[in-house]
């Protein structure tokens, strides 16, 4: 089956929707299917041989983030071109609630159409406004797929219509080995956290707080911070004598993401909100790293309500803390829970959630459904 994906974030920049695109389109090609990915990407960006690059992205504030996206003449035009000459069988185009290359897609598309949304949202005005416009785009959708309960929940409730869910997916393979990074490993006295300093919703902030806590009594206790963001941020949060216990390394290659998993005792997602699945913590699963996360929603299902994993209070520094204190004294409990999520992480694995997405592909392009063609 030939396969045209549409990314709707810059190809440069780490973050989920990226990397679950990325991640599909290879597992699609292991499964001996045709994938071409397009996606914002400037002219002199290195991609790979299935990526093709739409132009230039631009910073666009978006679901409590800043995400960069591609929504011009340029990219359209290229988005139309790719279309007209990919000669897909289907097409399927992720976030196409967003202003960037999904939205695009849809209008210079027709013929078998699938979509996925990735994100819960609630009605606001901005989608008030652009709703005539988004019904413009939905209704070309022949199959629409949503990565968790609360977006398919955010989509039904808002624009009506059936959604099959499929989650997230994680290489599983990709994590589980890997040594730790240089200096060091499983001490039981090291918590990790992994994902955008700046950004509020990512709950950092809350894991400091609990650090500046915990440290004191805890004269060995360290934190490994991986991320994009500002260091002196980090370090203005915390009492000086803390300092020297805490490691920034700032925006990582996936080799030492996957490292970096593995060279903590506890792997912290402080999330606050905004979070649909929770890719993060397959990936720390994945690796066979004891997670503690906020017992929001979206995390709960994914640690099955604390099963693979422990849960604190949402915003709340010292529910983390006593959390923390708690597996870090207890090493037979982290290594049952990480035992546990190695075990719930397998029906998150691609070559799983890969082939449920080739059965909506099939079910949109039954005979007679035709080729993707450009709609002029």
């Amino acid at each position: 089956m030939r396969v045209g994906i549409v990314c709707p974030y810059s190809w440069d920049m780490p973050g989920g929707v990226k990397q679950h695109i990325d991640d599909l389109a290879q597992a699609l090609i292991a499964q001996d299917h045709d994938v071409s990915v397009i996606a914002p990407a400037a002219d002199d960006d290195e991609l790979p041989p299935y990526v093709v690059g739409a132009g230039r992205a631009v910073p666009v504030p978006y679901n409590g983030s800043v995400a960069r996206m591609s929504f011009g003449f340029l990219s359209a035009a290229r988005v139309r071109r790719w279309v007209r000459t990919g000669e897909f069988d289907v097409l399927h185009i992720h976030e196409p609630l967003i202003p960037s290359l999904g939205v695009l897609a849809c209008w210079a598309a027709k013929g078998p159409i699938v979509a996925t949304f990735h994100a819960s949202f609630t009605r606001s005005r901005a989608i008030a406004v652009a709703e005539p416009l988004l019904r413009s785009a939905l209704e070309k959708l022949s199959g629409r797929i949503a990565v968790s309960d609360a977006a398919r929940k955010s989509l039904v409730e808002q624009f009506g219509g059936d959604t099959v869910l499929i989650p997230n997916g994680v290489t599983v393979a990709r994590y589980t080995s890997a040594e730790p990074l240089d200096g060091w490993g499983p001490d039981g006295a090291t918590i990790g956290f992994l994902g955008r300093m700046d950004e509020e919703r990512k709950g950092l902030p809350i894991l400091l707080d609990a650090f500046a806590e915990l440290g004191p009594a805890r004269p060995g206790l360290k934190l490994l911070i991986a991320g994009p963001g500002d260091a002196k941020d980090v370090y203005e949060r915390l009492p000086r004598e803390l300092h020297d216990r805490v490691t920034v390394l700032g925006m990582v290659s996936e080799a030492d993401k996957i490292r970096a998993y593995h060279s903590v005792d506890v792997f912290c997602a402080p999330n606050t909100r905004g979070e649909s699945f929770g890719i993060v913590l397959a990936e720390a699963m994945a690796s066979g790293a004891t997670v503690l996360a906020s017992d929001i929603p979206a995390f709960r299902k994914v640690l099955g309500e604390g099963q693979a994993g422990a849960l604190f209070a949402n915003g709340d520094p010292s529910s983390l803390a006593r959390e923390a204190a708690a597996l870090l004294d207890a090493p037979e409990r982290r290594a049952k829970l990480a035992e546990e999520a190695l075990v719930a992480v397998q029906k998150y694995d691609w070559s799983t959630v890969a082939r449920d997405v080739v059965r909506v592909y099939e079910t949109v392009t039954t005979a007679g459904a035709g080729r993707v063609e450009e709609d002029l």
